[in-house]
């Protein structure tokens, strides 16, 4: 471990021999200059065009599904899961899929542990029994189910390259003496109200990660926080907002960020990436869901009101833009016949596609949903830095 002399913690040697991180309690000493004030001052102008303008999309809890699901395919990613978006949403419309289940699994559970977290905001705050009832269904019945889901470790566990040992590693968080400690701090520090929401909840997400309280997911928990911590703080209504497709996206630099800060101290380089992912992302999903919104109401003229059937089969699409005349059926609560016949005629008119081959069993879905939400997330380009003279930065610059 090179962070023996970091500001934000300190190290300590345990009688077997190994080096563990303890960071400070939050929050640390930020240097308030012009780059994160027009940083934040963005993240927040963008976010809150969010929240207005996603509650005025005339499908937006409809529109919010497949967000979630693109949320928890990417979250699974960044730890190893294989899984795609098109085979969770085909999954769920009850396609058969060629995955290894257990992948199949591990996302579902995350998209049960957002929703938990979400419904359980209504009457308990954020603390930590509430983390470790979204860890129990995070890791129930998954590879790491052996992690003893819902419950603090109890044991060591460390980060490094596949094969390193607690004296070898990167970075060995909190001893299992310390935790408790580290933990309650935390805990505090989650209602703390007297920093700038996003700051806050960056900071929060940081120390998650840097005290690695559970012995299995706790990549994931950390992602998950940031979504239930923008809703407690009302900065949104819905979990529309997920940064795990920019962190995906920019794999690296996230490590290294979080790195950073335990080793160096890093705080406002940190702030400054994590709110430029809010802006980044805010925009994204705003951007997909206008897009898809655009796309139902232009099918819906085209059927006509008069369609019945094919019109609400067309407003299900928002939801998932996978469907099989079977579940259309149980979705709407009409016959297979009728079913089958909206879908005929949405196919005819081009909004749907058979994927599967074969009379039997058939796949269709709208390419063109599916297509605007798998894209990958674009990392733009700022104009400019407010620190330093450098007029093309980028999101990563790190003025000297």
């Amino acid at each position: 471990m090179d962070i023996m002399n970091s500001p934000s913690g300190r190290v300590v040697t345990t009688l077997t021999g190994y080096q563990a991180f303890i960071p400070n309690p939050l929050p640390p000493q930020l240097v308030w200059n012009d780059a994160l004030v027009t940083t934040l001052s963005r993240a927040d102008h963008v976010l809150g065009m969010l929240s207005r303008e996603g509650v005025r999309l005339p499908n937006p809890h409809l529109l919010m599904r497949p967000f979630i699901v693109r949320e928890a395919v990417l979250s699974s990613k960044i730890e190893g899961t294989q899984a795609t978006l098109g085979e969770i949403l085909a999954q769920e419309a009850g396609v058969q899929v060629d995955r290894n289940p257990d992948d199949i699994r591990e996302v579902q559970n995350y998209i049960t542990a957002l929703e938990h977290g979400v419904n359980r905001l209504q009457d308990l705050p954020l603390c930590l029994r509430l983390l470790k009832e979204i860890h129990e269904k995070l890791m129930r019945g998954v590879r790491g189910d052996h992690a003893t889901p819902g419950e603090f470790r109890h044991s060591q566990n460390w980060i490094g390259t596949p094969g390193c040992t607690l004296t070898t590693a990167k970075y060995v968080p909190p001893t299992p003496e310390e935790l408790m400690n580290c933990l309650s701090a935390f805990e505090k520090f989650l209602h703390f109200k007297q920093l700038p929401p996003l700051i806050h909840i960056a900071m929060c997400h940081y120390q998650f990660e840097a005290i690695h309280p559970f012995l299995d997911g706790n990549g994931r928990i950390g992602r998950l926080l940031i979504t239930l911590l923008l809703i407690e703080r009302k900065l949104l209504l819905n979990p529309v907002l997920y940064l795990s497709a920019f962190f995906e996206a920019t794999r690296d630099e996230y490590y290294r960020q979080l790195y950073s800060v335990s080793s160096n101290g890093t705080w406002n380089e940190w702030i400054l990436y994590f709110l430029q992912g809010v802006t980044i992302q805010a925009s994204d999903v705003l951007s997909r869901a206008e897009r898809i919104n655009a796309l139902i109401v232009d099918w819906q003229i085209l059927v006509g009101q008069s369609a019945g059937v094919a019109h609400l089969v067309v407003k299900q699409l928002a939801v998932n833009p996978y469907l099989t005349v079977k579940k259309a059926s149980e979705t709407l609560g009409v016959s297979f016949t009728t079913a089958h016949r909206a879908i005929s005629k949405l196919e005819n008119l081009g909004i749907l596609s058979q994927i599967s081959t074969g009379k039997r069993d058939r796949v269709y879905c709208a390419t063109d949903i599916l297509r605007i939400l798998e894209e990958p997330t674009r990392i733009r380009e700022e104009t400019g830095c407010g620190n330093c003279s450098d007029a093309n930065p980028g999101y990563f610059h790190r003025c000297k």
